[in-house]
């Protein structure tokens, strides 16, 4: 599980996920979002790349933009999408 303020731990299960179909969600702006699917092509070290699956050019991202939940990664385990970074639920006090 990861931490939501431990980009280390972003970075290294992105690494170990290389090569996995994800889907990401995201915003481009006001009120304009997306939902794509894609494959992590490669990791840096703040930055990583992925290739969708549309005639589009490789895209890259940072790791930040996950922390800041700008952009939200659900990578794909063989049966199903799980989030890379697990929503908490909120509960009242």
């Amino acid at each position: 599980m990861i931490c939501s303020k431990d980009i280390s731990s972003i970075k290294m299960e992105l690494n170990k996920n290389i090569g996995q179909k994800i889907i990401l969600k995201g915003t481009l702006g006001r009120n304009k979002a997306f939902e794509k699917e894609a494959v992590i092509e490669n990791t840096y070290p703040s930055i990583f790349k992925v290739k969708y699956k549309e005639v589009e050019p490789n895209i890259t991202y940072k790791y930040t933009d996950i922390l800041t939940n700008e952009l939200q990664i659900s990578i794909f385990d063989g049966k199903e999408y799980n989030p890379l970074i697990p929503v908490l639920s909120k509960t009242k006090f």
